[in-house]
């Protein structure tokens, strides 16, 4: 049996509720400017307008992308899905590229823990597309990657992948409602061993397992620092 953690006495298990708390002003209003985000980007995909309103608009989001570097940037922790791991929350739901609501990369994927089993719910649009009218297998594998990392996050030390195996069964459909399903199989020192599948429908378009290597929250802290410093020094030298 996969050893647990009771999410009621661990870091983890409380940053999982995380998601359930309301948002703050702020992030209300990042939330609804990545969805708007993801608007543009599904239908620029696919567009035939005009050249003449291609250009003006790439203009002002142009003048916009510069206006934004005049304000301050969060720091590096907060920027990438393990941070939830070394204790920065907002890390772990809002900004990730697969599940974060505040960026407008994600599709999003909607997750929950129930019985320690965890539970993706996701509509792949059209930026998307790998094969005509499908999702391309880059992104089924990437969005395992991080289905996976939340169910070993459970077992209270989470680390970083080690492997992942990716089997494709059938190919899986654009703006279907799809379900992927991921549990912890076992754990064998640091190894974290877990498996996943992905279906749209009754259809089984995928299955997954991962190995992941615990590496504890000093690591991750470590790592974001370091990152920090990297992007200080290139700001001095610009």
């Amino acid at each position: 049996m996969p050893r647990m953690a009771d999410p009621e006495k661990t870091r983890v298990g409380g940053l999982l509720a995380q998601a359930d708390r309301p948002p703050s002003p702020k992030q209300v209003q990042k939330r609804r400017l990545s969805a708007a985000m993801r608007q543009v980007i599904e239908r620029l995909v696919t567009t035939d307008a005009p050249e003449a309103e291609l250009g003006a608009v790439a203009e002002r989001l142009e003048q916009y992308a510069e206006h934004l570097e005049t304000h301050p940037r969060r720091t590096r922790l907060e920027g990438f899905a393990e941070s939830a791991n070394a204790g920065e929350e907002r890390g772990f739901f809002d900004y990730s590229p697969l599940i974060g609501l505040s960026n407008p990369l994600a599709p999003p994927i909607t997750m929950r823990e129930q019985d320690g089993r965890v539970y993706g719910d996701v509509r792949f649009g059209q930026a998307y597309e790998g094969p005509p009218g499908h999702v391309h297998g880059g992104f089924i594998a990437a969005s395992f990657d991080e289905v996976l990392g939340y169910a070993q996050s459970l077992t209270g030390s989470p680390g970083m992948t080690g492997t992942l195996t990716v089997v494709y069964r059938a190919p899986t459909p654009l703006h279907a409602d799809l379900r992927f399903e991921a549990g912890v199989d076992r754990v064998e020192g640091r190894k974290i061993f877990a498996s996943a599948t992905l279906r749209a429908g009754a259809t089984l378009c995928a299955e997954a397992d991962a190995i992941f290597i615990s590496l504890g929250a000093d690591h991750f802290k470590g790592m974001a620092l370091r990152a920090s410093r990297s992007d200080r020094s290139e700001e001095g030298q610009a």
